[in-house]
């Protein structure tokens, strides 16, 4: 690999899942205006994003990653977000009681609109066309003028990416976010759980933990940690024209920052080591991710790393890890040993979605129980091996929607086509994301207790 990196030299390397334009002028024109627009995000940000990483990677805290599979233009109501956030909030203040130490908040939003495809046609009856690859590419609508990749679909996804980041700082920093708040609707959720019996004692803990700071005259009104938090925003950078455009040197260091989103990641279908997205990531000073599945080999992994995170900068790099519930402690054990063995400082999270996607019923959908699964794999491995379970990383949202079956509402296969409304993937609602929380917390415990037990 070349030793020089320019925000374009990307574009002399192979490039897999990328649409292919009809009309090129169109697409150097939108490039073009991008790279005059604001930024979305700022290098601050990003650095402030990668020290919290660096605290996680050294053991010393979690990463809860999450959010649409693929945002749509069609779906972009402030309702949408604010229940999201919402139901994100709850996750994190359940994952900070588990884990007994800070929760670093990603999202999967303001930018994901770009899927990768296993194909590049989809068939309904005699009729092939090509695939949906996100609306920022081409429509959804089964029809060959919405299947034709658009340039100008990246100027509307810039825009709402931008109105959805004003949204979520004024909930980060305006109160929407008090913990007070947040406690009362994790309250509402166990009341109304069937399990309720399994998260009770925890949310007990947190009001007996939240009194106890009341008395000592610590509360929302007095400390502003209590009634805003940080929340950063992330998404899989497939079509490198628009990163690129959105490339700004930082004038405090005269660092390259893709300034499209705080974290970006690369993933498992573009992770080749000469290939066009790897050239990208390796020169932008972001924290980013790497998704790794389970064709990808240990000592290829750590070539990846060492081209990724050449200084081996804590917080640098997230290993997001997605196999497949049976498939874990076939392929993450070896891949932690190398990286153990090599020295290299990442974060290790968890992807329990990607690998557990099954048809039920005419639906594409991921079983709980599967979910579940992966991430208890996920925890156990890093027990075994004496390293830091770091993260989770899930397709999820605030809504009602009946995508996922299974959880403490059983939800069936039949109940898939009551309320199935994702653009791509399926997506934990909103009572089975925050069930995936408590008992991510409850593993978190276990570590935690485990940590304690070494030291002593």
């Amino acid at each position: 690999m070349a030793d020089k990196w320019t925000p374009d030299s990307w574009r002399s390397k192979p490039i897999v899942q990328v649409p292919d334009y009809p009309d090129k002028e169109a697409v150097a024109d939108v490039e073009s205006r991008l790279a005059t627009y604001p930024p979305l995000v700022f290098a601050g940000e990003a650095r402030k994003l990668k020290a919290q990483l660096a605290d996680v990677a050294e053991g010393r805290g979690f990463l809860l990653q999450g959010g649409d599979c693929a945002e749509s233009f069609a779906e972009h109501h402030a309702d949408h977000i604010r229940d999201f956030f919402r139901a994100f909030l709850q996750m994190a203040v359940a994952l900070t009681y588990g884990a007994q130490q800070p929760v670093v908040k990603v999202g999967r939003i303001a930018g994901q609109f770009a899927k990768p495809r296993s194909s590049n046609i989809e068939k309904k009856g005699d009729i092939e066309l090509p695939s949906y690859r996100g609306d920022i590419i081409n429509g959804i609508e089964f029809n060959e003028d919405s299947r034709i990749p658009d340039p100008e679909r990246q100027v509307k996804a810039y825009r709402q990416s931008a109105a959805t980041l004003n949204l979520i700082r004024a909930f980060a920093q305006g109160g929407f976010a008090n913990l007070d708040h947040v406690h009362q609707w994790m309250l509402g959720f166990v009341k109304d759980s069937p399990q309720a019996h399994r998260y009770q004692e925890m949310a007990d803990r947190i009001s007996d933990a939240l009194s106890f700071m009341r008395a000592c005259g610590i509360d929302p009104d007095n400390t502003p940690q209590l009634r805003s938090t940080d929340f950063f925003t992330s998404h899989e950078a497939l079509l490198l024209g628009y990163e690129e455009a959105l490339t700004r040197i930082d004038s405090t260091t005269g660092e390259c920052y893709a300034t499209s989103g705080h974290m970006l990641w690369i993933g498992d279908r573009t992770r080749q080591l000469d290939h066009a997205h790897v050239e990208f990531f390796r020169g932008i000073k972001n924290p980013i991710g790497l998704k790794c599945g389970p064709s990808l080999d240990p000592e290829e992994l750590i070539k990846l790393i060492d081209v990724l995170n050449p200084e081996n900068e804590a917080g640098r790099l997230t290993l997001i890890t997605r196999f497949g519930q049976d498939k874990v402690f076939e392929h993450l054990p070896a891949m932690v040993r190398a990286v153990e063995r090599e020295g290299k400082k990442v974060v290790w999270s968890c992807d329990p979605m990607h690998g557990n996607t099954i048809t039920a019923n005419g639906y594409k959908t991921r079983p709980f129980e599967r979910i579940l699964r992966e991430v208890e794999a996920f925890f156990a491995v890093h027990r075994a091996e004496g390293t830091h379970a770091g993260g989770v990383h899930v397709e999820m949202t605030g809504r009602n929607v009946t995508e996922c079956t299974g959880g403490a509402r059983a939800l069936s296969a039949e109940q898939l086509g009551d309320r199935y409304h994702t653009h791509c993937d399926p997506r934990l609602n909103a009572d089975q994301a925050l069930e995936l929380a408590f008992t991510i917390a409850e593993n978190l415990r276990k570590e935690s207790d485990t940590r304690l037990a070494v030291n002593t």
